[in-house]
């Protein structure tokens, strides 16, 4: 056969080929019967298997790739393409079933099984390493300084080596309470109801849904606080954003445990909002006529009363943002009025007069509503059982007790080994009180025995050596400040229970300066004082865990 022949052939074949619709065309024009059917040869049925089972073996070859591939996007992604069938239960527990309105209800079910196999993962898992003599040591927490404050009595010595362990654990738990993140059990409770998300239009989630309720978001220890090392930590000073140019006279919490006032000899009154980060400033006004002695909120936390070295006295209503002066008072003479004391109960203001004089006004009307009489000279104030007694002392050195129901002296001794009385307070529960005098000694009374005769003291703190001007009980009578304006870094703290001061205040390498005034938050979180350099130094107590 010829080349040509050759090519002709194959021509033709490629061209029955590409045109199999013109094969029953084909077959009538070469002698096939009237409906176009040509019997087939033996080769062409042969290829004709061949390209089915080629086509079978390709189809089925796409449908394995297929399963595979969605097989391993499962075990990556999860089960997107295995879709539950209705009336068929899936793979991961849920079932489709058709409600009476004709939609498809989707719920849980069988998750029981799946609940108790991961706490079975979570019992199952257990510590890498035990130590063996971990059970058999023992820890002498009292003779280490620094182990002190993982005892739980105050005579407790020795304890076993795994007590030591949880007992470090929770120490640093309670120091670092922003670790919650890296616990394992941790549920992630970030969670935007579809009902609030759609009124908000935002999309913001809300954690832990602390927005959505006013409850206390800490709650105060029950612990009591042990004597030793006091744990504490220095914050941003209270008045940082604006700090005064004169010395500071007061500092006071407001009863919400947040707001801070400051006043001092620049004749200013300033708000903070102490948060211990950046103690924002809220207001401050500026008294022309009067540098600031003393301020201090109402207990009902209406009103500021402020007085200076002057015959009248200031009010600022804190909802009106008013301010009133108040004064002279009527019948009276005196030309200060800078020492003073507001009752628990918001109803009697009580400032130090003339010549023993103590007068008593009304913070409703500002008005003189009566007078007390000492031998000497008062000097300082302190109002027991709710604003019903008042205690006063001065330079006789004999400690007064009045009740202002009947106007008159109840009770009246001398405080031990004091020759002038230069401060007094008491304690919120009224159980006990402290009297400082000249000689920087401060004597700490129980209430009831010495209404009862009892003339020695509990404890006498002679850490002080210049005169007491200001001491201050916290809010559940367990620390007493004390302190001096006389002398660089005299102020102190007493451990209440244990009558001794703690070692590790003030700082070492820390200059308090000279410190005049003090006042620790409501829930006692936070401790605030002021010094001659007009700086309000601003303290964390991580006993306590409310402000």
């Amino acid at each position: 056969m010829s080349l040509i022949s050759q090519n002709a052939f194959i021509n033709k074949k490629e061209k029955q080929d590409e045109e199999p619709a013109n094969e029953s065309s084909l077959a009538i024009a070469e002698g096939g019967n009237e409906l176009g059917e040509k019997p087939e040869s033996l080769a062409s049925k042969k290829k004709k298997n061949r390209k089915k089972r080629n086509r079978e073996i390709d189809e089925k070859s796409r449908l394995e790739q297929e399963r595979e591939m969605k097989r391993l996007e499962s075990s990556l992604f999860g089960t997107l393409y295995s879709l539950p069938e209705f009336g068929k239960e899936a793979e991961v527990g849920f079932v489709l079933q058709k409600s009476a309105g004709d939609e498809m209800v989707v719920y849980k079910e069988n998750l029981d099984a799946q609940v108790e196999e991961e706490e079975d993962v979570k019992a199952e898992r257990e510590p890498v390493w035990v130590d063996e003599e971990e059970e058999k040591a023992e820890i002498n927490i009292l003779k280490v300084r620094r182990l002190r404050k993982l005892r739980k009595e105050a005579e407790e010595e020795l304890i076993s080596g795994k007590d030591y362990v949880a007992r470090l654990r929770a120490q640093h738990a309670k120091l670092n309470p922003g670790t919650e993140w890296a616990q394992i059990d941790r549920k992630d409770n970030n969670i935007v109801d579809s009902d609030d998300e759609s009124d908000s239009g935002s999309g913001v989630t809300v954690g832990d849904d602390v927005l959505r309720y006013n409850d206390e978001l800490v709650v105060k220890s029950d612990v009591k606080l042990l004597p030793g090392l006091l744990e504490y930590s220095r914050l941003m000073d209270a008045n940082g954003e604006e700090p005064s140019n004169g010395p500071i006279n007061s500092v006071h919490f407001h009863r919400n445990g947040q707001l801070l006032l400051t006043a001092g000899l620049d004749k200013r009154l300033s708000f903070f909002q102490v948060d211990g980060k950046r103690n924002t400033k809220v207001q401050s006004m500026f008294i022309e006529d009067c540098p600031i002695h003393k301020a201090s909120f109402l207990p009902d936390g209406s009103q500021v009363i402020l007085s200076g070295r002057r015959k009248f006295f200031y009010t600022f209503d804190l909802v009106k943002s008013a301010v009133d002066k108040i004064g002279p008072l009527t019948g009276r003479e005196e030309r200060s009025l800078e020492v003073f004391e507001v009752s628990p109960d918001s109803k009697t203001i009580a400032f130090i007069g003339n010549e023993g004089y103590i007068l008593l006004v009304s913070s409703r009307t500002k008005e003189l509503i009566g007078t007390l009489k000492m031998n000497g000279t008062a000097r300082s104030l302190a109002f027991v059982d709710g604003g019903q007694q008042l205690m006063s002392s001065g330079g006789d050195g004999q400690v007064y007790s009045w009740d202002l129901r009947m106007r008159r002296c109840i009770h009246k001794a001398v405080d031990e080994g004091c020759i002038t009385g230069s401060a007094l307070c008491a304690s919120p529960d009224n159980t006990f009180f402290a009297a400082g005098s000249n000689s920087g000694i401060v004597n700490i009374y129980k209430r009831e025995e010495f209404l009862g005769g009892k003339r020695k003291p509990l404890k006498t703190i002679e850490s002080l050596t210049t005169t007491v001007n200001f001491m201050k009980f916290n809010h559940d009578a367990q620390i007493l400040a004390i302190c001096s304006n006389m002398k660089k870094n005299s102020l102190k703290l007493v451990h209440i229970p244990s009558f001794s001061v703690f070692s590790n205040w003030p700082a070492p390498r820390f200059s308090l300066q000279y410190p005049r005034c003090l006042d620790f938050s409501p829930g006692g979180g936070f401790m605030a004082f002021g010094n001659a350099a007009g700086k309000v130094l601003l303290y964390k107590l991580h006993h306590y865990q409310k402000a």
